[in-house]
């Protein structure tokens, strides 16, 4: 696996492989979620690359910028073992050059929920995925369903740009009890990790409400909200996996998203089930 760090050494990595060409954009601290995005661009790309940015313009003021984990040599060893050819690590100067300051619009798909909650962020996440699309010219770039409305953001600009790149979401990796993997569940103490679950199994508990028929959305949130104590409820809702605005009613023979935030002590969890309504 070679490592690079600018712009000029990833044009020559990337001139020297074959395509299709998967990109696994990442923030470090890998675990298995990042390794099956990893295995699936393996199995279908003749070449995988990977970033590890941790990326400045995506956190908001008072966000984890700062103590976000950061595992470059363990995450390098994860990469090389999983297949990967050219690992890109730049750093912000590398990224943002002194007087780049324009930034892509995500559009509608961000102006609830996650977008409503951290002004700028899918500003951030748009901005430095589109950057990273036009340095790596990859032909597929894949990404977690656990950050759904990340990938909704990603799908929506990618189609709206028509940039030659596919955008392919794959599977939630779960811990054994049901937790979803994520890179914050590090900052998680031993109780708090007890009771992280809880966000996934109410956002269960709303999917099969919705698939035996229920329909009023703010009802069957509110029955499943009371079962999530300890944790703090940021939202709870139900979207269209393209559109992300949240729904009141579900609307029949719909593939549709339950999506929930939840602080458990301080660290904020997100998580997502899909569901078909009958």
């Amino acid at each position: 696996m070679r490592v690079v760090r600018t712009e000029a050494d990833l044009r020559d990595a990337r001139a020297a492989l074959a395509t299709p060409v998967g990109f696994v954009p990442t923030m470090g601290a890998l675990h298995a979620g990042h390794v099956s995005l990893v295995s699936r661009a393996r199995g279908e790309c003749a070449s995988v690359v990977a970033s590890i940015y941790v990326n400045p313009l995506q956190f908001g003021a008072g966000e984890d910028l700062g103590r976000y984990p950061r595992t470059f040599d363990a995450d390098k060893t994860v990469l090389r073992a999983s297949g990967v050819d050219v690992l890109f690590a730049p750093d912000d100067a590398v990224m943002y050059p002194p007087g780049s300051n324009a930034t892509i619009d995500p559009g509608p798909v961000a102006d609830h929920l996650e977008g409503e909650r951290r002004p700028g962020h899918f500003r951030g996440v748009a901005t430095v995925v589109r950057k990273l699309f036009d340095l790596i010219a990859p032909q597929r770039a894949y990404f977690g369903q656990k950050d759904a409305q990340q990938l909704a953001v990603v799908r929506a600009m990618t189609a709206a740009l028509d940039l030659p790149v596919e955008i392919v979401g794959c599977p939630i990796v779960r811990e054994a009890d049901g937790l979803a993997m994520s890179s914050r569940n590090v900052y998680l103490g031993a109780d708090e990790r007890r009771e992280a679950v809880k966000l996934s199994r109410v956002l269960r508990a709303i999917a099969q409400a919705l698939a035996v028929g229920g329909r009023d959305v703010a009802a069957i949130t509110a029955r499943a909200a009371s079962m999530l104590s300890p944790l703090r409820s940021d939202y709870l809702a139900v979207v269209d996996p393209n559109a992300f605005a949240p729904l009141e009613t579900a609307p029949r023979g719909a593939d549709l998203l339950t999506v929930g935030a939840a602080y458990c002590g301080t660290t904020r969890l997100i998580d997502n089930v899909d569901v078909r309504t009958p």
